[in-house]
């Protein structure tokens, strides 16, 4: 067991939202959070890692997806937000703030996922409605709501 400091988070993320051309969307919901559900999300692992990167990465260890199982868009979007009191002890001292870039996977259809048990419990494919509803993160929903601009 090590007993090394864990390094603060990085307050730079991707949003990943998975989704089919029928605007079906997958969603996760957080471990130890009941309720959190939210799309693929995750932070750079050191200050340079490229976003296409990070967005590959967090694809895999949150979801087993690969970018090969579908089509990697970034949108463009930029979403800067507070960080929620419960997890900003994950961030150096003073950090309130963190930087999202919004990318989406298009998949040709849904389909099982894998999950990293530490991070996520369960999955669900939703209609795109209501997996806005479902989203705990307002800039979650607001990406999903923007879904059909992307899906061409």
């Amino acid at each position: 067991m090590s007993t090394e400091p864990r390094p603060y988070k990085i307050p730079e993320s991707v949003l990943v939202v998975i989704y089919t051309p029928g605007l079906e969307v997958l969603l996760i919901e957080r471990a130890g959070s009941p309720g959190f559900w939210q799309s693929v999300t995750g932070s750079k692992d050191w200050p340079d890692e490229p976003w296409r990167e990070t967005a590959l990465r967090e694809l895999q260890e949150e979801t087993g997806l690969q970018a090969s199982d579908g089509e990697l868009q970034d949108w463009g979007i930029c979403n800067v937000y507070d960080i929620y009191p419960i997890w900003r002890h994950r961030y150096a001292p003073g950090v309130t703030r963190n930087t999202e870039h919004v990318w989406g996977l298009r998949l040709p259809a849904t389909c099982p996922v894998t999950l990293s048990p530490r991070e996520h419990v369960a999955w669900q494919w939703l209609p795109h409605l209501a997996a806005a509803d479902a989203c705990f993160s307002g800039s979650n929903a607001e990406a999903i709501l923007l879904l059909p601009r992307f899906n061409v």
